[in-house]
Order: C-alpha cells, then structure tokens, then sequence
C-alpha cells in the first residue's frame, strides 16, 4: 500500500504535492474498492442468513433452540453466584425479595377513603396530562387493561392518545377502542393508514395530544391507579418538567406475579449513558420538545433511550417518584422477556448513547456490551491527553504489603506517565527503611516523611502537596494492580470537567467484592457503607450494577483519583477525620461544588483490607470510629436526612445487597 502524506511530510527535501495526492487518492480508490466489496459479501451472507431461517428444518428446531438457550442462561445465573454458598446466598436473597414483593402488587392500590380524597384534591397547576400509546396487534385482553388502567387513575385530568397502525386481521382493535372512545371523551382513538413503527406510531398519537404534559404507555402494560397523582404533585411541588417512577415486570397477565423489581436511583447521566435506567414511566414536559422530535425512526427498538438522553439534557428538574406505579408485561415477544425478541435494539441503544456522546462533545469513544446484558454499556472515553498522575501511598512498617503494591504497579501498569509518592508515617522496622532505600534508586518514586501521630488525611495532604501530578490517585499500601488500564480506566472520568472523584472495584483476596461504591447512611452507624460487599467477582449485581460506570455519592479512598486542581479547589481531606470517612466527606465536599462521583467496575485491584492499621475491633479504635462518625453525622446532617440520591429509599439499609426494605422496617 502506499505511503501516505504524513510519512511523506517526514521525508527531507522537498514535499511533492501532486505526487503525494495522487497516493492518497489511488489509495483511497483502493479501500472504497474494498468497502464495496465487503458490502457484497455482507448482502450474499445476508440472503443466505435469510434462506436458513425461513426454512422448514430451522423453524422446526425453534423450540428446541430456546429451550437450549434457557438452559445456558440458567447456567448462567448460577455461574454469576460464584459457589455454591453464593447459590445459598442467592435463594435467602430471592425469598426475602419474593416476601416483600407482596406489599408492591395491588395491595398497594388506594383504599377507597384514599382514593375519594386525592381524587378531590385540588391542585394550584392541575395540568393535562397526554399519554400516548400507540397501537399494533394489540391483544384485546392487554388492550383493556392498559386503557382500564388510565380509566382507573385517582387523577382525572389526562388525555389518552391511541394512534393504531394494526393490520385487517386485527380490525378488533379499533372496534375495542372506539366503543371506550364513545364512552369516555378523554381517549383519542386514530385508525393510521399504514404502520409507521413505534416511533412512527408515537409521532402519531403525539399530533393528537393537547396537554402540557405527554406521558409515554406501552400497549401492553399497566399503570399504578396513583401514578399521574403523584405525577402532579411533583409537578406543582417540585416544578418537576422530566419525571419517572420505579417499575417492575410481571408474567401470566397478573402484576402480582412480580418476575424483577426496578427500584431506581435519581438522575444520574453516567447510568443513564450505561444504559436506559429511566425506562417507563416518563412523563415530560411539552415544551421540552420545542424544535426536535418526540422519536426518531433511525433509533426504532431504543427510541425511548434516545429521547430521555435528549429530553433530560434538556430538563431543568427531573423527579424521580420512588414508588412502583409501573408495571411492565413480560410475555414472549417483549424486550422484558428477551433481548433477543428484539436485536436491533441493542444497535439502535448503541446509536442513541453515541449521538448523546457526540452532542456533549466526546469524540472517539467506544461502545460494547458488558457481561450483565448487552444493552448495559460499557463506555471507553478518548483520553484527552497524558498528564502525569501522582499515587499517594501513606506508609506505616509493613514492608511487604507496600512491596506487593508498589511491584504491582511498576509491573502492571500500562499508563506510562506516573509517579510513586510514599509518606513514611513513624515505622519502626530495620528492614522497611531498608526498602526505601531501594526505591530512592527509581526515578518514578519519592519519599516524603510525616512527623506526627496517625492522621490519614493529613498524611495524605502532605503527600499530594510533595507530588507533581495534574491528577492524584489515594492509594491504600495494601492495594495490589489487578487491571493493566486501571490508570487510563479512572482517567477517563477524571479529566471530565464534571467529575470529582473516581474509584474502582476492589475485592479481597479471595476475589469476593470489597467495594464497589459507598452509599450514604448504609450500616449500623447509618453514616456510610460499601455496597454489594461480599458479592463474588461473577456477580453481575443488582440489575448489573457490578458491572457498569455509575455515578455515586462516594468512594472508597483505599484507591481513588482525582485532579489536583479538585482536590484543592475543595481543601483536599479533612483532617479533622483522622482515620474514618475522610473519602466519603471529600466526595460530599466535591458534590457540594456540583461534581460528580463515578464508580468504575473496570479498574479492578485486590485491597488487602486495613492490614497495615488493624481493624476498628479494640474499643479505643470503635470509640475513635463512634466519635468520627457523630461529627461526619453533624456536618453533614441535611445531606444524610434527605438521603443517597443514587440509593433508592425502597431498599433496606441493614443490608448491602439491594433487599427490599420491609414494610415494618
């Protein structure tokens, strides 16, 4: 192939220009020979993709096949568990799930004294509220519930747009829909010409609706009686202009069949770019769309994750409702049953986050599926350049816990710009000064001493103060480098203007998780806890949380990165927190300036945890712990009343792995 421009920029003498362009086109030339060629190849594997799957013997074989995939993905789920006891574990979590489903069906409806008082509420802003749902082949049964569903609502001004796009052999649609039409002049029923698709379709009932609000329904699902109540009361509450409310799917037709429940966090965009959290159900207002479309056909099969990433850009307060006022149907042509009913969405998903990506400036980033489902993301951001990243590792004797962290680093990390800045803290040991010794012969290494008794924040101050690095990452001396990339893995969060903090997914020894973010009040001290602690690496987590970037409150500083310029511009750690909850309180500090926190299950390392401490057992150490934690609970009381926005209320906070608060908790 020939060489191109640049190699002939680098050449001496003078540049020939006309010879120069004459290589790029015929090179040019060549590839779009090549393009063309594997387009062809593309459409001959297509048509013969098509004639195996319209055959007799494949056909026949379908119940086979999803027998077979049923089979692995059973296996899969055991896989996920880890061990046997991880199987264990997984059955008590599923039968104190299964006890507390029972509250979140329909005897969580309004009783009638409730319902005869919100249906008499008088709102200030009693807005019109437009749901649209737009129809094809709808099943009549799932066709009277849904509509009996808005019918039911203890709010009564709405407006329910029905666009139909069904085929002859489906006139009963029409039929169902005109006969309640008659009845009830709220519902809008429109016969369309031909069927335009789900976002074709939308568009439709959208040209039918008046109200200030447009809710979007899908044909075959149903709504909490409460939903458009609680809809505008956060409306005239909270000025609300985006809201959305948990969900949960249900089979055989009854919502208190409850196959997974959805308790979400608040708005988070790193979650939302991972994947289509939001979901159902979103209520928006009109204006909003001033000037772009409600869906866009290109992005059919994840157009509603196109429009929430377009209209929450747009949004100045997204509510989120905690409350299942949702009820998602599974049934086998659904994307709750299986992705599979629909694989053009997780191409469609892949486009929608890319051009959001694009629209907020990122360039050359990479999207892929993660383990947990193929449309949860995993976003790989153009590194923007190549600071240079000071490790901080506060030090006390232990000389082969810091020996095992720093020869992982020089040994497995990829990220060629970083320097190692170790505080001696008062050791003791012959053999770990010795050491330092050794390392004072690296170029990449320095050597600070602290003079003093045992502050972890101030420790690590003075080392940030002794680095040279554009970004700072905490890290604890018995951390040990799992990922080559972890650098580069926390990087691409960092050098974002709108993240503080970043940590990374640590387990212990025997590969169990030990952090995977913290979540305010979570534990008995009810100041700050390690989610899904204890999980096996295989688990994907609570709706695939292990296995995504999320935004969180805090995390751990046994390993986080931030820019110096953050860390200063917030007066770095507490030092008044001298062991406990520093991380958590400079996390709060960079929220408080309107940065986010993100947790990445990327960058991996063991954490040999508080071996070079001790843990807080001794009752100097507890009371020590009991003391941090009421001054963390005073300074940061307004904080920990209103609760962790990324931590849904409906979820206990005695446990780490996402149970379902109890009723009589």
């Amino acid at each position: 192939m020939s060489n191109s421009l640049e190699e002939t920029k680098n050449n001496k003498g003078p540049i020939d220009y006309k010879a120069a362009f004459e290589r790029e086109r015929a090179l040019r030339i060549e590839l779009s020979d090549e393009v063309t060629d594997l387009k062809m190849q593309n459409m001959l594997l297509q048509e013969k993709v098509d004639k195996v799957k319209n055959s007799t013997a494949f056909k026949l074989l379908n119940p086979f096949r999803k027998c077979v995939h049923h089979i692995r993905f059973q296996i899969g789920r055991v896989k996920n568990c880890g061990s046997v006891k991880g199987v264990i574990e997984k059955i008590k979590y599923k039968k104190r799930q299964q006890k507390a489903m029972r509250s979140f069906g329909t005897a969580g409806f309004p009783s009638q004294a409730k319902r005869k008082e919100e249906e008499g509420t008088v709102f200030k802003n009693p807005v019109k509220i437009s749901i649209l749902v737009p129809l094809y082949n709808t099943p009549k049964n799932f066709l009277t519930d849904m509509i009996d569903s808005v019918l039911y609502q203890t709010y009564k001004n709405w407006e329910l747009c029905l666009a139909d796009g069904s085929d002859e052999k489906h006139d009963f649609v029409g039929d169902i829909c005109r006969k309640y039409a008659d009845k009830d002049k709220r519902i809008v029923y429109k016969k369309l010409e031909k069927n335009e698709g789900i976002s074709g379709n939308t568009n439709e009932c959208y040209k039918l609706a008046t109200g200030e609000y447009i809710g979007l329904f899908d044909h075959d699902d149903i709504l909490h009686p409460e939903v458009l109540f609680e809809y505008v009361k956060a409306i005239n509450e909270k000025n609300a202009d985006y809201i959305y409310c948990d969900e949960v799917t249900f089979k055989n037709g009854d919502i208190n069949k409850m196959l997974t429940i959805h308790f979400k966090p608040d708005y988070a965009i790193d979650n939302l770019r991972a994947n289509n959290y939001i979901c159902h159900f979103s209520v928006f207002k009109r204006e909003l769309l001033e000037s772009t479309e409600l869906f866009r056909k290109e992005f059919d099969g994840s157009q509603d994750h196109d429009m929430i990433l377009r209209l929450t850009d747009r949004a100045e307060n997204i509510v989120h409702v905690p409350r299942i006022l949702y009820y998602w149907r599974s049934h086998n042509a659904s994307v709750s049953k299986s992705i599979d009913a629909k694989e053009y969405a997780i191409d469609a998903a892949k486009g929608a986050v890319a051009d959001h990506l694009k629209r907020h400036g990122f360039r050359n980033f990479r999207i892929s599926s993660t383990r947990a489902f193929p449309t949860i993301f995993k976003i790989d951001y153009e590194l923007k350049a190549k600071p240079l990243v000071s490790i901080i590792i506060a030090n006390k004797d232990h000389k082969e816990d810091l020996q095992r962290c720093v020869d992982s680093i020089l040994e497995r990390t990829v990220y060629d710009n970083f320097e190692i800045v170790i505080v001696e803290n008062n050791s003791e040991s012959k053999e770990i000064f010795d050491y330092y010794d050794e390392l004072r012969n690296s170029d990449r290494i320095k050597i600070v001493t602290y003079k003093g008794d045992f502050n972890y924040s101030a420790i690590n101050n003075l080392g940030v103060s002794n680095s040279s690095g554009e970004y700072v990452i905490l890290l604890n001396n018995d951390i040990q480098v799992i990922t080559l990339k972890w650098i580069e893995e926390m990087l691409m969060y960092a050098q974002r203007d709108d993240v503080g903090a970043v940590g990374a997914k640590l387990y212990y020894p025997n590969y169990l998780v030990q952090h995977a973010g913290v979540v305010l009040r979570l534990g008995q001290h009810r100041t700050a806890g390690h989610i899904h602690c204890l999980q096996p690496r295989e688990s994907v987590g609570y709706m695939g949380k292990l296995c995504y970037a999320q935004d969180m409150s805090a995390v751990t500083g046994a390993c986080l990165m931030v820019s110096r310029k953050k860390y200063d511009e917030v007066g770095g750690l507490d030092e008044s927190f001298k062991v406990c909850l520093n991380d958590v309180d400079l996390c709060l500090k960079l929220r408080d300036k309107g940065y986010l926190t993100v947790f990445t299950p990327f960058a991996e390392l063991f954490h040999y945890e508080s071996q070079s401490r001790g843990l807080d057992t001794d009752e100097e150490k507890m009371k020590r712990y009991d003391d941090e934690s009421d001054r963390f609970k005073a300074k940061w009381k307004e904080v920990l009343d209103r609760g962790d926005p990324y931590y849904n209320p409906n979820v206990s906070l005695d446990h780490n792995d996402y149970t379902i608060k109890m009723k009589e908790d």
